[in-house]
């Protein structure tokens, strides 16, 4: 039997796949690690999947599969119904154009602040640059104001459905602002797209 290897809110990429699963109605069976405890990096998980990171799925066959669209993605090809990477080329293509810059614009920058700011990520780091991370706000902010404008045109980041970007989006801004990075007062759209998504019964998830 396959399993999730999770960890708790706040952590934004373990809630990425449990919101994913929640849209599709799907149970996996899930063991929680503390990623501040550093179960994820314990000599026994590690010897499983070397990479050390959350969350990862184990299948019947042994076989890891570690990143979060990767694993949403496996799920995708076993339950396509309702789609949530898009259902022609295009809106695929443009699906993964939003969860692209999610992670490596707005995203990268949140991760930056976090390492290298936040008190909790003080006690398992080696060094916080904080300059550093704190350069990374202006950057976070730009991030937040091109979603905004994009939100301005569609009801969702993708278009006019719900999308694996828009899971990928809410998961990263509210760990952004569990951080301390609050979306801009000018991002009206953006605030307006979060309160609805937010209110989707797999944002609890």
């Amino acid at each position: 039997m396959m399993l999730l290897y999770d960890a708790p809110s706040p952590a934004p990429n373990p809630r990425r796949v449990r919101i994913y699963l929640a849209e599709k109605g799907l149970s996996v069976p899930m063991q929680s690690l503390s990623i501040l405890a550093g179960e994820h990096k314990s000599a026994d998980f590690v010897a499983k999947y070397p990479a050390g990171q959350l969350p990862v799925l184990e299948l019947d066959d042994g076989r890891m599969i570690g990143e979060t669209i990767a694993i949403c993605r496996y799920f995708e090809a076993l339950h396509p119904d309702p789609p949530l990477f898009g259902t022609d080329p295009a809106h695929i293509a443009e699906i993964e154009m939003w969860i692209r810059r999610v992670e490596l614009t707005y995203g990268s920058a949140i991760r930056n602040i976090w390492i290298h700011t936040h008190p909790l990520t003080a006690r398992v780091v080696k060094q916080q640059y904080t300059e550093f991370g704190e350069s990374n706000r202006p950057l976070a902010h730009a991030a937040m104001m091109v979603f905004d404008t994009a939100l301005r045109k569609t009801a969702y980041l993708a278009g006019d459905s719900y999308s694996m970007a828009d899971i990928a989006l809410l998961s990263t801004l509210d760990f952004g602002q569990f951080i301390g990075v609050p979306i801009p007062d000018e991002a009206e759209a953006l605030k307006a797209w979060h309160e609805r998504v937010s209110a989707r019964p797999s944002a609890s998830a």
